[in-house]
């Protein structure tokens, strides 16, 4: 299940673990994001081994959505050690995403 993050909680969520790390940053307002909610579930159930789901919404969170130069919503920032390796901007299929991970 996806980690609903916060800037105070951010840091421990994405450092925590081995696991590689996707951060959606997202906005309930956005059709986008919400068509991409359920797929980035899909992937987490199927490779929750393997990465570990986090979520951002930007009106709440705006100061991180800034700090990660996130300009548009849905943006996916892939993590690996609290590290940025990769990211996709807006309604992405899930063979983009998958392959993101498979290069983690």
């Amino acid at each position: 299940m996806a980690v609903r993050v916060s800037t105070d909680t951010f840091e421990a969520e994405v450092k925590n673990g081995g696991k590689a790390v996707i951060a959606d940053f997202y906005s309930d307002s956005c059709v986008p994001c919400k068509r991409l909610s359920p797929v980035l579930a899909e992937i987490e159930e199927e490779q929750g081994d393997r990465v570990k789901l986090v979520k951002i919404n930007i009106n709440f969170d705006g100061a991180l959505a800034e700090k990660y130069g996130v300009m548009s919503v849905p943006t996916l920032i892939f993590f690996k050690d609290g590290e940025e390796i990769s990211r996709l901007n807006g309604a992405v299929k899930k063979s983009e995403i998958v392959s993101e991970i498979d290069k983690i």
